[in-house]
């Protein structure tokens, strides 16, 4: 059953932080089409991330302190990696600082913590 929590795990990772990730993109730009389809991206990636954190035990409590600092460390790194990408892409406007901020937000949403 540890695999599948682990593998449940990396998959909620994933999401939470392609969430994370499109919320900063959607305020860094002034395109309203664009701004609507980032939007679209981190409503659909945080609703799957909840559904897999209803299957992650426990349910009906926040995670072991390693596991939520295991989440917050590897969704910094993956959406760090995926901005700075961006950014050297040309991306104009993107705010770090706010990645902090909105992944607290779904943390907090999830009952990751």
């Amino acid at each position: 059953m540890v695999q599948n929590r682990n593998k449940l795990i990396e998959l909620f990772v994933g999401n939470i932080a392609n969430a994370v990730l499109h919320k900063v993109l959607e305020s860094a730009i002034q395109d309203e089409g664009l701004s609507d389809y980032y939007k679209k991206e981190q409503t659909t990636s945080r609703n799957i991330a909840i559904t897999y954190r209803e299957k992650i035990n426990p349910v009906d409590a926040n995670l072991p302190e390693k596991d939520v600092k295991y989440i917050r460390e590897k969704v910094k790194k993956k959406v760090y990696a995926e901005l700075m990408l961006r950014i050297s892409k040309g991306y104009k406007g993107i705010n770090l600082d706010l990645m902090d901020k909105y992944l607290e937000e779904l943390l907090i949403e999830t009952r990751i913590i």
